[in-house]
């Protein structure tokens, strides 16, 4: 099954109308002085309830699979299912005025993501498969390789060392993967475990702007599976890609 220009379309919108909300949600809770905790709280609580309303309101037959409600498993059996993260990256959405923070839409079909967006709210930018990101030509000098600002996963630590990296610090999975279609880093190396709803909407974009996305093994990146832990993922420009992976298959990870 493919997407519709439609649902391509609806992925962009409901996620900019997110992260219009967000943003509104973050400046009064801030300027009520309300604690951290509660901000990521309030965020990730009307975030979810406007996709949930969109989704039902527009894509009634189709199943969801979100990060802040409960797993329907009836998912397993569907044509059409939606993959959400309503906020990526709740620690810095609740540091204002931290940018890096993102809501992730994606359209699932046997297993791959057929349409997408990512809304950097803080930034006013929506990336998305309706209209797919160019990607920036490259620029010269050792790659750059992105890494969470709390740890570094060994597999971008192997890489960065292996091919002479620099070492570019981000928060959010969909924040860092933009980073790599928005030609600010050129590797992106994860190896420390995630959810289908922290890279599903991000592979679906890095994917229609023509960079590799697979598990560091060279496999696909699949979706909808019974469980939705999903262990390791990189996403990259083209040119990195084979000596990504042939770095990584001679490691020991």
């Amino acid at each position: 099954m493919i997407a519709t220009p439609q649902d391509h379309q609806f992925a962009a919108d409901l996620a900019h109308k997110t992260g219009v909300a967000l943003m509104e949600v973050r400046a009064k809770l801030v300027s009520g002085g309300i604690t951290h905790y509660d901000l990521k709280d309030a965020g990730d609580a009307a975030a979810e309830a406007i996709i949930a309303a969109e989704l039902a309101a527009h894509r009634p037959n189709d199943a969801v699979l979100s990060e802040e409600a409960a797993d329907d498993r009836a998912r397993l059996d569907a044509e059409r299912i939606w993959i959400i993260d309503p906020v990526d990256g709740t620690r810095e959405f609740a540091e204002p005025p931290r940018v890096d923070w993102a809501v992730h839409i994606a359209l699932v079909s046997n297993g791959e993501p057929i349409a997408g967006a990512v809304a950097l709210p803080a930034e006013d930018l929506v990336l998305s498969t309706a209209d797919a990101p160019e990607l920036p030509a490259a620029v010269d000098g050792p790659p750059r390789v992105i890494v969470s600002r709390t740890r570094r996963p060994p597999a971008a630590v192997m890489l960065a060392e292996k091919l002479g990296a620099d070492y570019m610090e981000m928060g959010s999975a969909g924040a860092k993967a933009m980073a790599v279609v928005r030609g600010q880093c050129d590797i992106y190396a994860h190896s420390g475990g995630q959810y289908e709803w922290d890279n599903c909407a991000p592979v679906a974009v890095a994917l229609a702007a023509g960079l590799h996305c697979s598990r560091l093994d060279g496999s696909p990146m699949l979706y909808n599976n019974p469980d939705v832990y999903l262990p390791d993922l990189l996403i990259c420009r083209p040119e990195w890609a084979d000596k990504c992976l042939d770095i990584l298959a001679s490691s020991e990870l």
